[in-house]
């Protein structure tokens, strides 16, 4: 009886699996086959992917399929690359192959192509790459009815900077604070990215949105207005607000720019509308706070004189603390949103 048993969960095991085994160089590879089971399997060998602004990205992607294991064509193989929108319920369609048939949507037109260094690689190439380009992609590789996905994250090195208007705190609603960061060369930020701004010690007792709709704040030193001084140090969290009657600050996020930061050596102080033309007889424009907060972090840019940013603000920044600029700490510092007709200030370009 003990042997009849035995026997036959052998002859089971043997039923549900098949081993193939590939050997080359003397190295051993096993692949499982499951008869009733799935015959396509993706995966991705790494989950992010850190790039920059105006650089390339490879996303990683590779599927095994019994057509591959097999040497049989793979052309019926339709492989689809998407975007996770932050709500995570939609999808932006970014790239999809059917054997020699390619189709390249929106933005991303011209700029992704697949990398097909075998037969089972899906990893698409980006390139010259935009502050839109971060977040999640998901690569879907379908035939008949069998499908399977990977997700993986493309990262930015870059910085998160609080920002809010002229006419003061919280009077962003989502979409506006969408723009604002549009309005001055950057996104708005992601918690991921702030999460990652506070563990490097941004600290701001202001509550601002973020690209899913939430409205959080990071704190690095509690205190009393900022949610108590009892309290641990994290990112603080609203919640999710209403995003056409919230209102709040915004959190954006920049990355490298492809151009030249500069301030502007002038004979005299400028008010707000003799900036602007300062930098157009320059050859440039008047600069934006992400090329600001972008050349202070990522390019080292210090400067101890205020000048005009396009938001009409009064700005510096300094790398190098020292008495009379920053004696305490490397920021970019804020003047305020001085009288346009002052002449009190220089002024900030930037030139593509």
């Amino acid at each position: 009886m003990k042997r009849l048993l035995f026997l036959v969960l052998i002859s089971f095991c043997w039923a549900d699996h098949q081993f193939v085994r590939n050997s080359t160089l003397h190295h051993d590879r096993i692949i499982h086959v499951h008869e009733n089971g799935p015959n396509l399997f993706v995966e991705a060998e790494q989950t992010k992917v850190i790039s920059r602004r105006g650089g390339n990205a490879t996303l990683p992607c590779k599927f095994l399929h019994d057509s591959v294991i097999s040497g049989s064509p793979s052309h019926k193989i339709r492989i689809k690359w998407t975007k996770l929108t932050s709500d995570y319920l939609k999808e932006v369609d970014v790239f999809v192959s059917m054997g020699h048939h390619k189709r390249i949507y929106g933005s991303y037109q011209g700029r992704v192509y697949l990398q097909g260094a075998s037969e089972n690689d899906a990893s698409l190439v980006i390139t010259d790459i935009t502050l839109e380009d971060y977040g999640r992609y998901k690569c879907e590789v379908i035939e008949g009815l069998e499908d399977d996905t990977a997700i993986v994250s493309l990262d930015l090195q870059g910085i998160v900077y609080p920002y809010f208007p002229r006419f003061g705190r919280y009077n962003f609603n989502f979409y506006e604070a969408q723009k604002a960061c549009q309005d001055q060369d950057s996104i708005i930020a992601s918690f991921d990215q702030l999460y990652d701004a506070w563990r490097s010690g941004l600290d701001w007792c202001n509550a601002g949105w973020l690209n899913d709709g939430s409205v959080q704040y990071p704190i690095t030193n509690p205190r009393e207005p900022c949610g108590g001084k009892n309290t641990v140090p994290g990112v603080r969290n609203y919640g999710y607000r209403d995003k056409d009657k919230g209102r709040y600050d915004v959190f954006c996020f920049t990355s490298n720019f492809k151009g030249r930061f500069y301030y502007l050596i002038h004979p005299t102080k400028l008010t707000y509308d003799e900036a602007v033309q300062a930098c157009v007889n320059d050859g440039a424009q008047i600069a934006k706070v992400g090329q600001m907060f972008a050349a202070w972090k990522l390019l080292g840019y210090d400067r101890c004189d205020g000048g005009w940013l396009a938001d009409a603000s009064v700005r510096y920044p300094i790398s190098k603390p020292r008495r009379r600029c920053s004696p305490n700490e490397a920021a970019v510092r804020f003047v305020g949103f001085p009288d346009k007709k002052h002449k009190l200030y220089g002024v900030y370009c930037y030139k593509a």
